[in-house]
């Protein structure tokens, strides 16, 4: 399956990644949604890291660094 291309919507003053579009869908969703879907398999090549102790989403390692979420 394709790796879905996501991109950040919006964040906060401290740089913290709060929205998300899913490109292929349109969709936009929440950090928490997204870390739901990301758990439940429905985002391949990503995973969820724990941030200063907030699950984030972040794009798995691909070895380009202009692409990579968190």
């Amino acid at each position: 399956m394709a790796r879905k291309r996501i991109t950040v919507t919006s964040e906060s003053r401290t740089g913290r990644n709060l929205s998300f579009k899913i490109n292929r869908s349109n969709r936009t969703l929440s950090r928490s949604q997204l870390v739901k879907r990301i758990e439940n398999g429905g985002c391949p090549g990503y995973h969820v890291r724990k941030i200063n102790g907030v699950k984030t989403p972040v794009s798995n390692p691909d070895g380009r660094t202009g692409n990579n979420l968190g």
